[in-house]
Protein backbone atom coordinates (compact mmCIF):
# COMPACT_ATOMS: atom_id res chain seq x y z
CA UNK A 1 0.00 0.00 0.00
CA UNK A 2 1.15 3.52 -0.77
CA UNK A 3 0.94 6.94 1.01
CA UNK A 4 0.71 9.98 0.14
CA UNK A 5 3.86 12.27 -0.02
CA UNK A 6 2.70 14.34 3.08
CA UNK A 7 -0.18 14.99 4.88
CA UNK A 8 -2.93 17.90 3.49
CA UNK A 9 -5.94 19.57 4.84
CA UNK A 10 -8.95 17.73 5.29
CA UNK A 11 -11.09 17.98 2.43
CA UNK A 12 -14.48 16.80 2.42
CA UNK A 13 -14.34 16.75 -1.64
CA UNK A 14 -11.34 14.92 -2.14
CA UNK A 15 -11.13 12.67 1.36
CA UNK A 16 -13.18 9.36 1.85
CA UNK A 17 -14.11 10.75 5.34
CA UNK A 18 -17.10 8.00 5.63
CA UNK A 19 -14.71 5.09 5.29
CA UNK A 20 -12.13 6.23 8.06
CA UNK A 21 -12.58 3.77 11.43
CA UNK A 22 -9.93 3.83 13.19
CA UNK A 23 -12.05 1.77 16.19
CA UNK A 24 -12.87 4.16 18.37
CA UNK A 25 -16.18 5.44 17.73
CA UNK A 26 -15.31 9.23 19.36
CA UNK A 27 -12.43 9.65 16.93
CA UNK A 28 -14.28 8.26 14.05
CA UNK A 29 -17.58 10.69 14.75
CA UNK A 30 -15.17 13.51 15.48
CA UNK A 31 -13.09 13.10 11.85
CA UNK A 32 -16.82 12.63 10.29
CA UNK A 33 -19.09 15.62 12.26
CA UNK A 34 -16.85 17.81 13.33
CA UNK A 35 -13.28 18.14 11.49
CA UNK A 36 -14.78 20.30 8.81
CA UNK A 37 -17.19 22.71 10.82
CA UNK A 38 -14.07 22.97 13.42
CA UNK A 39 -11.70 23.96 10.53
CA UNK A 40 -14.36 26.72 9.19
CA UNK A 41 -15.18 28.42 12.87
CA UNK A 42 -11.28 28.49 12.95
CA UNK A 43 -11.02 26.08 15.88
CA UNK A 44 -8.78 23.95 14.89
CA UNK A 45 -7.23 22.29 11.83
CA UNK A 46 -7.04 18.59 10.66
CA UNK A 47 -4.73 17.08 8.07
CA UNK A 48 -4.98 13.69 6.51
CA UNK A 49 -2.09 11.02 4.88
CA UNK A 50 -4.07 9.07 2.34
CA UNK A 51 -3.43 5.89 0.18
CA UNK A 52 -3.60 5.65 -3.70
CA UNK A 53 -6.83 3.66 -2.87
CA UNK A 54 -9.80 5.36 -3.74
CA UNK A 55 -13.65 5.26 -3.11
CA UNK A 56 -16.34 6.85 -5.25
CA UNK A 57 -13.05 9.09 -6.73
CA UNK A 58 -12.29 9.96 -2.55
CA UNK A 59 -8.82 9.35 -1.37
CA UNK A 60 -8.56 7.02 1.41
CA UNK A 61 -7.58 8.42 4.47
CA UNK A 62 -4.60 6.41 6.77
CA UNK A 63 -4.51 8.86 9.48
CA UNK A 64 -5.20 11.98 10.79
CA UNK A 65 -4.20 14.37 13.32
CA UNK A 66 -5.96 17.64 14.53
CA UNK A 67 -3.79 21.10 15.89
CA UNK A 68 -5.59 23.42 17.65
CA UNK A 69 -4.67 26.54 19.62
CA UNK A 70 -5.09 26.45 23.56
CA UNK A 71 -3.73 27.62 27.07
CA UNK A 72 -2.29 26.02 30.44
CA UNK A 73 -2.13 27.72 33.95
CA UNK A 74 1.59 28.53 34.02
CA UNK A 75 1.62 26.77 37.84
CA UNK A 76 1.17 23.45 35.59
CA UNK A 77 4.28 24.18 33.68
CA UNK A 78 7.89 23.00 34.33
CA UNK A 79 9.46 26.61 34.17
CA UNK A 80 10.40 29.36 36.46
CA UNK A 81 10.82 32.20 34.22
CA UNK A 82 7.39 32.42 32.66
CA UNK A 83 4.82 34.98 33.46
CA UNK A 84 1.93 34.70 35.48
CA UNK A 85 -1.12 34.41 33.51
CA UNK A 86 -2.26 31.69 31.13
CA UNK A 87 0.58 30.49 28.79
CA UNK A 88 -0.29 29.65 25.15
CA UNK A 89 0.10 26.08 23.63
CA UNK A 90 -0.29 24.02 20.39
CA UNK A 91 -2.45 21.45 21.23
CA UNK A 92 -2.68 17.99 19.62
CA UNK A 93 -6.39 17.52 19.86
CA UNK A 94 -6.73 14.07 17.83
CA UNK A 95 -4.46 11.82 16.13
CA UNK A 96 -5.99 8.79 14.81
CA UNK A 97 -4.60 6.00 12.39
CA UNK A 98 -7.25 3.71 10.34
CA UNK A 99 -7.49 0.02 11.62
CA UNK A 100 -6.27 -1.45 8.08
CA UNK A 101 -2.98 0.18 8.68
CA UNK A 102 -2.65 0.09 12.55
CA UNK A 103 0.72 -1.92 13.50
CA UNK A 104 2.77 -0.44 10.82
CA UNK A 105 4.33 2.25 12.75
CA UNK A 106 1.90 5.20 10.84
CA UNK A 107 0.74 6.57 14.45
CA UNK A 108 4.66 6.99 15.66
CA UNK A 109 5.44 8.71 12.07
CA UNK A 110 2.03 10.73 12.35
CA UNK A 111 2.95 11.71 15.61
CA UNK A 112 6.65 13.00 15.01
CA UNK A 113 5.06 14.99 12.09
CA UNK A 114 2.56 16.65 14.31
CA UNK A 115 5.31 17.71 16.45
CA UNK A 116 7.20 19.39 13.76
CA UNK A 117 3.72 20.62 12.54
CA UNK A 118 3.67 22.35 15.27
CA UNK A 119 7.42 23.87 15.29
CA UNK A 120 6.80 24.99 11.96
CA UNK A 121 3.81 26.62 13.25
CA UNK A 122 5.59 28.31 15.86
CA UNK A 123 8.41 29.92 13.45
CA UNK A 124 5.68 31.17 10.95
CA UNK A 125 4.72 33.37 13.90
CA UNK A 126 2.04 31.40 16.05
CA UNK A 127 4.25 31.66 19.22
CA UNK A 128 3.66 29.17 21.59
CA UNK A 129 5.67 27.57 24.83
CA UNK A 130 5.06 23.95 23.50
CA UNK A 131 2.64 21.25 22.79
CA UNK A 132 0.20 19.33 24.97
CA UNK A 133 -2.42 16.38 24.34
CA UNK A 134 -4.71 14.60 25.99
CA UNK A 135 -4.00 10.53 25.69
CA UNK A 136 -7.82 9.45 25.13
CA UNK A 137 -7.47 6.42 27.80
CA UNK A 138 -4.78 4.30 28.81
CA UNK A 139 -3.59 2.80 25.64
CA UNK A 140 -3.26 6.25 23.68
CA UNK A 141 -0.91 6.89 27.50
CA UNK A 142 1.25 4.13 26.87
CA UNK A 143 1.78 4.93 23.56
CA UNK A 144 2.68 8.70 24.06
CA UNK A 145 5.05 7.37 27.49
CA UNK A 146 6.94 5.77 24.59
CA UNK A 147 8.34 8.91 24.01
CA UNK A 148 10.54 10.34 26.93
CA UNK A 149 10.18 14.29 26.01
CA UNK A 150 6.41 14.09 27.30
CA UNK A 151 5.73 14.77 31.12
CA UNK A 152 2.11 14.60 32.34
CA UNK A 153 0.42 17.65 33.84
CA UNK A 154 0.20 18.12 37.64
CA UNK A 155 -2.84 16.84 38.62
CA UNK A 156 -4.41 15.32 35.61
CA UNK A 157 -1.48 12.21 34.40
CA UNK A 158 -3.90 12.19 30.71
CA UNK A 159 -2.81 15.64 30.16
CA UNK A 160 0.88 15.67 28.30
CA UNK A 161 2.90 18.47 27.65
CA UNK A 162 6.37 19.14 25.57
CA UNK A 163 8.22 22.53 25.46
CA UNK A 164 8.60 24.29 22.46
CA UNK A 165 13.04 23.67 22.97
CA UNK A 166 12.35 20.08 23.07
CA UNK A 167 10.04 19.34 20.12
CA UNK A 168 12.66 21.44 18.14
CA UNK A 169 15.05 18.54 19.35
CA UNK A 170 12.91 16.14 17.44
Amino acid sequence: MAFSQEFEPLDPKRHAIKEFDCGIDEMNKFLKKFAQKHAKQGISKTMVLTTNEHFSDKKEIAVYYTLSASTVKRKDIPSTSLPTYPIPVTMLARLAVNQKFQGKKLGTKSLIYALRHAVKLNDLGLSTHGLILDALDDNALKFYQKFDFFHPLPGNPLRLFVSMTELRKI
